[in-house]
């Protein structure tokens, strides 16, 4: 829907209006065509003011025609596991469940699951013939390794990264002010930390990328004083190094001079009038024992604050290497978020988004495995990303091995993202995804913000539903047994026999699985490259 006819059929039906009214004067039959024109013209009128749709005030009259059509769409689905294999996508029926939680609608449906419970690739959670108490109080847990001086007190859910530049500043207002209110963190997304993240005051977890923004010197290498001055912000609770993400993995990117306002500028400490890059790789570090060295030098740098690292899954071997490389420096992160391949709400070449990449499940439960393997899961927690967002795939994802979950598509829903996918022509019209000021105005900070809160936290209501239905007291207690998929037309497995989970130590007293040994073998803690190159 091009915004520069936004306004069109409401101006259309004014001067219609006024044009019937006129002629009404000499002429009482002119006034019959104004029973449809005016109150078409008070509905215009009404939207452009209106708080709660940002898709009527920037299309008065031309919105309602959406919504229209979207009563034709399938019903709501209330899923406990969303099914996310290819083929069946993160559809409407799921963003009808996120606006129904975060409008505080009891998301409820008669007769039974719409889903295909004999369909090969169906998951379902195990429950317990004598339930625990549901839980009242959120669950939370503490992200800090013993070499963390500032441990933090997190959410089990959280809002992921999406930069200021590719959202708008009301955007980042809105997600920013509901993580505080519902004591959740909000993570910046590489684009810096821009003065929407600091409005309100939320929590924030500060995801540096290959860019530097935030802590970039003139030359785009990172700069130690910048890093610090902006990591003494008491704001800021965590420290997220990005060497990839789901969406496009081992993927650069560039903002060009043309997009580039002041206040983007600002918050990435990048030059106006000069393309923006950010390069696929970290100028920062290049081996694996570097990258450790590195997480150990945020922390200091910023005080003692949890630092880890964000990655979607790609060569085993290089995982392993990291992983070598903490066994022989003895530096550990705090954290490491695993992003599935399959995750993303920026645009990216369809090829990156359909093809490269662990997806989420396969790469937490091999992360997981190589911590394990190591003996040293217990020391850094790890976290998730990539289209887990519905209470049951929390569940689902903790079973793997995860300890928290981000989510970034279901609070841009949040937010009235309609999935329009305009994200990168800067005309979305929600003013989610845009830097024009006529476009963004339309997303009220406040309104949006209390959807952000209510969505966090029935989610997690719900989630507390279902660990207690399993028998549970906390959803960090969800074990592979715990689910079952179904595998073929009549047979079904538990995640248990699906995914093998190492003993403590395994890798270090060599393993009996013969890829993960193989891989072990590939990799250094020296290098990226393996030992077979």
């Amino acid at each position: 829907m091009n915004h520069r006819i936004r306004l069109l059929p409401l101006q259309v039906i004014a001067v219609l209006s006024l044009l019937f009214i006129l002629l009404g004067v000499s002429n009482l039959l002119f006034f019959w065509p104004l029973v449809i024109l005016l109150p078409i013209l008070f509905l215009g009128l009404w939207d452009l003011q209106q708080r709660s749709h940002s898709l009527l005030r920037n299309f008065p009259i031309l919105g309602h025609f959406r919504y229209l059509i979207e009563e034709f769409g399938p019903p709501l689905r209330q899923y406990i596991v969303e099914d996310n294999r290819e083929g069946k996508p993160f559809n409407r029926d799921f963003r009808s469940l996120v606006y129904q939680r975060a409008k505080n609608i009891e998301a409820k449906k008669p007769f039974g699951t719409e889903l295909d419970v004999y369909d090969p690739g169906y998951i379902w959670m195990g429950h317990s013939m004598t339930p625990k108490e549901v839980a009242k109080e959120l669950p939370r847990l503490t992200i800090g390794g013993p070499q963390c001086g500032k441990p933090y007190s997190a959410s089990i859910f959280n809002i992921s990264a999406m930069s200021f530049g590719s959202l708008s500043g009301n955007a980042i207002e809105a997600l920013n002010k509901g993580a505080r209110m519902g004591n959740f963190f909000h993570t910046t997304g590489e684009g810096g930390v821009s003065r929407y993240h600091q409005k309100h005051g939320g929590d924030l977890n500060w995801q540096i990328g290959s860019g530097y923004f935030g802590c970039r010197a003139a030359d785009g290498s990172f700069s130690a004083d910048l890093f610090t001055e902006q990591a003494s912000l008491e704001q800021i609770k965590l420290i997220e190094i990005k060497i990839s993400q789901g969406a496009k993995p081992g993927h650069g990117g560039i903002l060009p001079a043309g997009k580039i306002t002041a206040e983007i500028a600002e918050a990435r400490k990048v030059p106006m009038g000069e393309d923006c890059i950010s390069p696929a790789h970290h100028s920062a570090f290049s081996t694996p024992i570097e990258l450790l060295e590195f997480v150990a030098r945020l922390r200091e740098l910023s005080g003692g604050k949890p630092v880890g690292f964000k990655l979607c899954v790609g060569h085993p071997h290089e995982f392993l290497a990291i992983c070598k490389a903490m066994h022989s420096s003895g530096i550990v992160p705090d954290f490491i978020i695993i992003d599935g391949g399959e995750g993303g709400t920026g645009a990216a070449p369809l090829e990156f988004s359909d093809r490269i990449g662990f997806p989420l499940r396969e790469g937490l439960v091999f992360a997981n495995n190589a911590l394990i393997g190591i003996g040293v899961r217990d020391r850094i927690k790890l976290g998730v990303s990539g289209k887990t967002a519905a209470a049951g795939l929390l569940a689902g994802a903790m079973a793997l091995g995860a300890d928290w979950v981000n989510a970034a598509r279901a609070f841009m829903f949040c937010l009235g993202c309609i999935q329009a996918q305009m994200c990168h022509s800067n005309n979305c019209p929600v003013g989610v995804a845009t830097q024009d000021p006529k476009l963004q105005q339309a997303l009220v900070v406040d309104d949006k913000a209390g959807r952000v809160a209510n969505y966090h936290r029935n989610t997690l209501k719900m989630l507390n539903e279902i660990t207690a239905a399993a028998g549970l007291e906390h959803p960090t207690l969800f074990r592979p047994e715990h689910f079952f998929q179904r595998t073929g037309a009549v047979g079904v497995q538990s995640y248990a026999k699906l995914y093998n989970q190492l003993e403590p130590g395994e890798l270090l007293d060599g393993t009996e699985s013969p890829l993960m040994a193989r891989y072990w073998t590939m990799a250094q803690a020296e290098s990226f490259t393996p030992k077979s190159a």
